[in-house]
């Protein structure tokens, strides 16, 4: 199957700065045909941040919409979620998954984000 791993997370960062999540994905890789970032607050429902398509067709959610930007290397199987203009209310445990085209899904472990005032 597919096995992700995020990584990027994990310090303080400062509201206004920028942060770069990645996701490396192995195991049956050609088998994925969309990927995307969650996140996950304390005492909040996990919600979907953006995701990509094997098409490169891109959605976001309204509060990340011209802050985040997803992108994806298929080469390296590679999913990268630049994240600027960090506001307090991004902070979370963000998660990456994919979806296979047997409408599998795949979940990775997770990494916090931490966004000080």
């Amino acid at each position: 199957q597919v096995q992700l791993v995020e990584s990027g997370g994990g310090g303080l960062v400062q509201a206004g700065g920028s942060l770069r999540l990645s996701c490396v994905a192995s195991g049956s890789t050609g088998s994925i045909s969309a990927m995307g970032w969650y996140r996950q607050a304390p005492g909040k429902q996990r919600e979907l941040v953006a995701t990509i398509t094997s098409g490169s067709g891109i959605k976001y959610a309204d509060s990340v919409k011209g802050r985040f930007t997803i992108s994806r290397d298929n080469a390296k199987n590679t999913m990268y979620l630049q994240m600027n203009s960090l506001k307090p209310e991004d902070t979370a445990v963000y998660y990456c998954y994919t979806r296979d085209t047997y409408y599998l899904d795949y979940w990775g472990q997770g990494t916090q984000v931490t966004v000080s005032s």
